[in-house]
């Protein structure tokens, strides 16, 4: 399986620009043809994401990496609902506020890590 993770930093930033700037209607909207990032109303929709996906299993072994420990893994058939792969397309995002996510998985692991750690060891 293949997701896209994004690092909470990043979503933040994307919403704090957003939330500066005033959503504008297209006037070339085209009702026959539309474009699903713009409208003729006075919205924008934004896909927030990493665009750079990969695999379960490489996040799992990050995971691991970090806390020095292997995970007991139980690998069952995909289950209802769930999706082989998952990516985020940000172009959108980019030319409209200036900025999208960047900051790959495997740099923010061992923030998140040590967060848990800390959080959770009294």
């Amino acid at each position: 399986m293949i997701r896209d993770f994004t690092f909470i930093d990043d979503i933040s930033e994307s919403l704090f620009r957003i939330i500066k700037k005033t959503a504008t209607p297209d006037k070339y909207f085209d009702t026959n043809n539309p474009n699903p990032f713009k409208s003729c109303a006075p919205h924008r929709i934004f896909n927030i994401g990493n665009s750079k996906p990969i695999s379960l299993m490489s996040y799992i072994n990050a995971i691991e990496d970090c806390l020095g420990k292997k995970a007991k893994k139980e690998f069952l058939p995909l289950q209802l609902g769930d999706v082989p792969s998952t990516s985020s397309y940000c172009s959108e995002l980019d030319s409209w506020i200036g900025f999208k996510p960047k900051t790959t998985v495997f740099e923010w692991f061992e923030q998140f890590v040590k967060w848990y750690i800390n959080l959770y060891t009294i």
